[in-house]
């Protein structure tokens, strides 16, 4: 089913959080007969309804699939959710949001996947393409829908995507003209199960690439699917100018950036101009206060086991107090507790402090069960001294807690703007 084909088409959208209201008013634009369905009665549906969008907040499998021509499903729906494995049962098509998204748009894709760095490699492409003078709308992970765009972007913009694997699971034409690939380490194993499932999930992007597109790798990372003009990189590479945020991984995702942008045609000069201008994104350690000599770090989008180390490793000459735990993703934690440094300490917090705690039992890192995000806070604040960074590098999930990390990171926030 083309993109024309969508009027007068009958469509189901599961998930009516951020990306599926986006995707259910793209629809409706073009002509669409748009049901809707989302569990959560709190979410608020009053603008669809305006748009004449059909809500369900229950549903019986034979009656809202009755007649549907296509579903498409929202990041935050997993694939064997019974309204989306019924669909499939029955020969109805599967998208994503981005699959719909990059079938409305015709404008040149540069897509950004992997583990870690991707929002803020995502938000210095735009940066760097800014500083170009180009035309450039930043889409995707980094929170505004792809779909959002339809009849609002420029012609002649490039769209920097950040893909994530729940968004790249029911992609089916998508075909970036540049790819990146930042790296690719165990994460959402609790969803796709398998190291296998979820890479082979972030690997769809270069499927439907041919010879005129271009595939930004990992020098040394294996063949990916797709016909793209290979180019590597690397953390060491030279670059026109180093990059304003810190840490190695940062030079990493300025590498990539950097390959990408020249890929696309960009010159250096514009290139270097990001690279030294660009501050970073907000909850990827960022400097919260600096309070009686003490720096405090919100890194709170380090959701996993991988994002978590490259923080530790941010901070090599200070002593760190770290808050970690959440809702966490059937990891090993032995590798992150052997990445904490003699004098390091860690603040346990939410779900999943009691798997951490054998971990750095095991390696004698000392650590403070804590429980809660404001009394690691106020246990880091009261140990900590001048030249010390309080961390917030979770490692796991938020939603034990809180909705999102975003919610964890701004809770972190105040909690040390509120230190006296």
């Amino acid at each position: 089913m083309s993109a024309p084909e969508l009027a007068g088409r009958r469509v189901l959208v599961v998930g009516l959080a951020r990306s599926g209201m986006s995707a259910a008013e793209a629809l409706v634009g073009r002509g669409a007969a748009v049901v809707g369905f989302d569990r959560d009665r709190e979410l608020e549906v009053g603008r669809l309804l305006d748009l004449g969008v059909e809500v369900h907040m229950e549903h019986e499998e034979e009656r809202l699939l009755q007649g549907i021509d296509l579903v498409v499903k929202s990041p935050g729906v997993p694939g064997e959710t019974l309204l989306v494995a019924s669909a499939r049962e029955r020969a109805v098509p599967v998208w994503s949001e981005i699959e719909l998204g990059s079938r409305l748009l015709s404008n040149p894709i540069l897509g950004v996947t992997g583990t870690n760095g991707k929002t803020t490699t995502s938000e210095l492409l735009g940066a760097v393409f800014r500083a170009a003078g180009w035309s450039v709308e930043v889409a995707g992970n980094v929170g505004r829908p792809l779909t959002s765009l339809v009849g609002t972007v420029a012609e002649d913009a490039w769209i920097v995507c950040e893909l994530s694997s729940f968004q790249l699971e029911d992609v089916h034409t998508l075909k970036p003209r540049i790819g990146v690939l930042l790296n690719l380490e165990a994460d959402h194993l609790d969803r796709h199960e398998t190291f296998e499932a979820y890479g082979d999930a972030k690997l769809r992007m270069f499927e439907h690439q041919t010879g005129e597109d271009v595939a930004v790798l990992p020098c040394g990372f294996v063949d990916v699917p797709g016909q793209a003009r290979r180019v590597d990189f690397t953390g060491d590479d030279a670059l026109p100018a180093e990059p304003r945020i810190p840490g190695p991984h940062n030079r990493e995702n300025a590498c990539a950036a950097t390959a990408a942008a020249r890929a696309a045609g960009i010159e250096d000069d514009a290139i270097g101009d990001a690279l030294r201008t660009f501050a970073g994104v907000p909850h990827r350690i960022e400097l919260v206060r600096e309070f009686r000599g003490v720096r405090y770090v919100n890194d709170s989008k380090a959701t996993n086991v991988a994002a978590a180390l490259r923080a530790l490793g941010s901070f090599p000459d200070a002593a760190l107090h770290v808050v970690l735990g959440g809702r966490g993703k059937h990891e090993a934690y032995e590798p992150l507790a052997a990445g904490f440094k003699p004098g390091d300490v860690a603040y346990l917090i939410g779900e999943s402090a009691a798997e951490i705690e054998p971990a750095l039992v095991a390696r004698g890192v000392p650590f403070v069960a804590s429980g809660t995000l404001g009394r690691a806070v106020t246990a880091a604040a009261t140990a900590a001294a001048a030249g010390d960074v309080v961390l917030l590098s979770p490692a796991c999930a938020s939603f034990d807690q809180f909705c999102d990390f975003e919610a964890r990171g701004d809770a972190f926030r105040v909690l040390v703007e509120e230190l006296s």
